[in-house]
C-alpha cells in the first residue's frame, strides 16, 4: 500500500490523528503517480527497442543470417524494416507526448482522458509488435520457400513423389508453432511489464472517478 492509499483511508476520519487531505492534494498525488507510470512506459519501450536492436546486431554475423541474406531478401525486408522503425519512432513520440500531457494536466477530467489515451497507445503498441512479428515471419517463409535452393529441391522432390502437400503442411505447422511460442513469450513479457503498469494506471483512473463523483 503506497502513501496515497494510506492517506486516503484517513482522509475523512472524525479524529485529528491523521492529516486531512483536500481534493487538490489527493489529485496532485494521483497526478504524480500517473506521470511516473507513463514515464516508465516511455523508458521501458526505449529499453526494449535498444535490446532488440542489440540482439539483431549480435545475430547479423551468424551463418543462418548470412545464408538468408544471400537469398535476395533486401527488396522485401528493407521496406519492412524502414516501415517498422518509422512506426516505432511514432509510438515513442506518442509515449513521450502522453507523459508531457499528463505531467502538465491541471484538472481531473483531462487527466482521466489522458490516462485512457495512454492505455490505448500501449495496447496499439503491443498489437503492432505482434502483427509485425507475424508479417516478417511469413515474409521470411515466402523468401525461403522460393529462393532457398535446398528447400526448392526438397519441394520438387516431394512434388515428384506426390507428397508436396505433406511437405508444406509440416513446414507451415513448424512455423506456426514457432510463432505461437514467440507470441506467447512476448505476451508474457508485455503482461508482466506493461500490463502491471497499465493496471496501476487504471487504478489511478478509478480513483479520479471517485473524486469526480
Amino acid at each position: 500500500m503506497d502513501e496515497l492509499d494510506l492517506l486516503k483511508k484517513d482522509w475523512n476520519k472524525d479524529d485529528n490523528v491523521y492529516p486531512k487531505l483536500t481534493y487538490n492534494e489527493i489529485y496532485k498525488m494521483i497526478l504524480k503517480k500517473s506521470s511516473s507510470i507513463v514515464k516508465w512506459i516511455f523508458i521501458i519501450s526505449l529499453l526494449e527497442f535498444a535490446f532488440w536492436t542489440f540482439i539483431s546486431f549480435l545475430l547479423k554475423d551468424t551463418e543462418s543470417i548470412k545464408r538468408f541474406d544471400q537469398l535476395g531478401a533486401d527488396p522485401i525486408f528493407i521496406p519492412l524494416i524502414v516501415i517498422g522503425y518509422i512506426i516505432l519512432v511514432f509510438f515513442f513520440y506518442l509515449f513521450f507526448r502522453n507523459y508531457r500531457r499528463i505531467s502538465a494536466t491541471d484538472n481531473a477530467k483531462l487527466l482521466m482522458e489522458n490516462i485512457l489515451k495512454t492505455r490505448k497507445t500501449v495496447k496499439h503498441y503491443v498489437a503492432f509488435n505482434l502483427i509485425y512479428l507475424v508479417i516478417t515471419t511469413f515474409a521470411a517463409l515466402y523468401i525461403v520457400l522460393n529462393q532457398n535452393q535446398i528447400i526448392v529441391a526438397q519441394i520438387e522432390k516431394a512434388a515428384a513423389s506426390g507428397e508436396v502437400f505433406k511437405f508444406y503442411a509440416v513446414f507451415i505447422i513448424m512455423v506456426v508453432l514457432f510463432l505461437a511460442i514467440a507470441i506467447g513469450i512476448l505476451l508474457l513479457f508485455y503482461w508482466v511489464v506493461y500490463g502491471l503498469l497499465l493496471k496501476r494506471l487504471n487504478s489511478n483512473y478509478k480513483e479520479l472517478k471517485k473524486l469526480e463523483v
